[in-house]
């Protein structure tokens, strides 16, 4: 069996959730201050960048993060080109931790229009596909977002995802598709209806030998997506955190069957830079822990 079929089939077939490490540009600061890093920290955005490649890799070197729990790693693309203990970055996931390694593509969302953002162009992404695929990396994610029940909007989110997904698929790699709802949105339900009725449309048009993963926010009414998870042309339905805390993303979670989770700020929540190793790692190893019992409802 291929390194791509058997990644194919531990998506497929294995337990376990996504851990979005991708933060990426303007979401950076954020995230080291979470982790308990101020600006002070950095002198620039290269240093800056340094910062969380050390904070991804003290993740990923954890004894805790490992494919036993974690089916797969989103991460972004200048953590793709870095090492870890000297590999690849996308090359250490698989043969040290048997966790697939996924690329986040998108450069980030374009101005609100029709109660959505888009995503920006993406100049070069045959090329940066290729790159990808040549380093190991079994998919990629990228990410739009709804903020109302536009039907006009959401329309145009779920064709822009398709097409970037079908230039994905012909570049020998797995898409994830994520038209994030907002959590703010003040018609949720509303937007999740016209949201899914919209990605079934694009699924029944795909070609007999492209498959998709979705990345969504975890739904208002229960179990809301299962006709997609069940979809013959999906692989897995993961859901984002979204903004809500690692409690409420889990219970939300757990009640929603065959979805799994693709946490980011959930998943490092409550670690710090200034905690011990074994403070940290005992940290992360509970965060997984009840990450993946949420994903296995």
């Amino acid at each position: 069996m291929s390194t791509f079929d058997d990644q194919l089939d531990k998506i497929r077939n294995g337990g376990g959730f996504i851990a979005a490490l991708d933060q990426s540009g303007g979401s950076t600061p954020k995230a080291l201050k979470q982790y308990g890093l101020s600006e002070d920290a950095w002198s620039n955005e290269e240093e800056m960048f340094d910062r969380v490649h050390e904070m991804r890799t003290r993740i990923i070197t954890s004894p805790s993060f490992n494919g036993d729990r974690i089916l797969g790693a989103i991460l972004f693309e200048g953590t793709m080109d870095r090492a870890i203990e000297g590999i690849p970055t996308a090359e250490y996931l698989w043969t040290r931790k048997r966790v697939v390694p996924f690329l986040k593509i998108d450069k980030g969302l374009a101005d609100l229009g029709n109660g959505v953002q888009l995503m920006k162009p993406m100049p070069g992404l045959g090329a940066t596909l290729d790159r990808a695929r040549a380093k190991g990396v079994f998919g990629t994610k990228e990410r739009s977002v709804v903020k109302e029940a536009d039907a006009t909007g959401i329309a145009a989110i779920v064709r822009q995802q398709f097409e970037v997904g079908k230039e994905v698929i012909a570049h020998g790699l797995v898409p994830i598709l994520e038209p994030e709802v907002d959590i703010h949105c003040p018609d949720k339900a509303e937007a999740e209806a016209i949201l899914e009725a919209e990605i079934r449309k694009g699924l029944d048009a795909l070609g007999p030998d492209e498959r998709v993963m979705l990345k969504l926010t975890l739904p208002e009414k229960d179990n809301f997506y299962r006709a997609l998870i069940e979809h013959p042309k999906v692989l897995k339905v993961v859901a984002l955190s979204g903004g809500y805390s690692r409690d409420e993303a889990n219970e939300r979670l757990s009640r929603n069957h065959g979805m799994v989770a693709s946490f980011s700020r959930a998943l490092v929540e409550g670690l710090f830079a200034q905690q011990s190793d074994d403070e940290f790692d005992a940290g992360l190893d509970a965060a997984i822990g009840s990450i993946f019992a949420a994903s296995m409802t």
